[in-house]
């Protein structure tokens, strides 16, 4: 399959396939005529883990060793499991990190609404810094 087909396929751009491509996330992708890249099937379903593990927000190095602890999976566990355990705590700091956002937004969307005047309370209160 040529590189249109794959990323209509996969969901992911033709540049993000050059870049997995060059940044060893992919095997090396066997060339055509004239240079053009040919995928497979096997291209395909890392792309479909790829593609997987992102929506659960792991990052590219995150990636990186799953594939290739998918490659050699006896033994991954432990640290499959770390990895996973790892994403999970940041996302759970990032759950605080946005309720603490969402408290402050409400209270300056509060004055906001309580305030008379011309001025802007929102705007005090972040030239202010408090």
């Amino acid at each position: 399959m040529r590189i249109g087909e794959v990323a209509r396929r996969s969901g992911f751009s033709p540049d993000t396939l050059r870049y997995y491509d060059k940044i060893g996330l992919m095997p090396r992708i066997s060339r055509g005529a004239g240079g053009r890249r040919e995928y497979g099937e096997a291209d395909l379903e890392r792309l479909a883990f790829i593609h997987r593990a992102k929506s659960v927000d792991f990052s590219l190095d995150d990636i990186r060793a799953l594939l290739r602890l998918r490659s050699a999976p006896r033994g991954a566990r432990p640290e499959v499991l770390h990895l996973t355990q790892a994403k999970l705590t940041e996302i759970e700091r990032k759950l605080t990190d946005l309720a603490q956002l969402r408290s402050e937004l409400t209270r300056l969307t509060g004055l906001c609404c309580s305030a008379s005047g011309e001025s802007c309370p929102i705007l005090e209160r972040l030239d202010a810094g408090s």
